[in-house]
């Protein structure tokens, strides 16, 4: 018993997302009949960022490795640019 509670413990924010997920396609759909077409692309929006905390949480990504992961970037592109020559990317002639 002990095992299905921590499953269902640890599984609410996937599910709460796949239903958010759901929720969001039924709404786009309902929503392109009536020709209301903002709204759709609106529920399509939601649709698209439960998608993607139900990916992240599936993935076990936190806010903390995406602040990382954003801030190796910034430090590579930085680094990037550094060495590239001064008149990049334009060329005089």
């Amino acid at each position: 018993m002990a095992s299905i509670t921590a499953s269902v413990v640890l599984l609410r924010w996937s599910l709460v997302s796949a239903g958010l997920m759901f929720l969001a396609s039924t709404l786009n759909i309902q929503l392109r009949k009536s020709d209301l077409a903002g709204l759709a692309v609106m529920s399509n929006c939601l649709g698209i960022a439960a998608a993607c905390w139900f990916a992240t949480g599936l993935l076990g990504i936190t806010l903390v490795d995406i602040a990382a992961v954003w801030g190796n970037i910034k430090s590579v592109m930085i680094e990037t640019m550094n060495q590239m020559p001064p008149e990049w990317p334009m060329v005089l002639a």
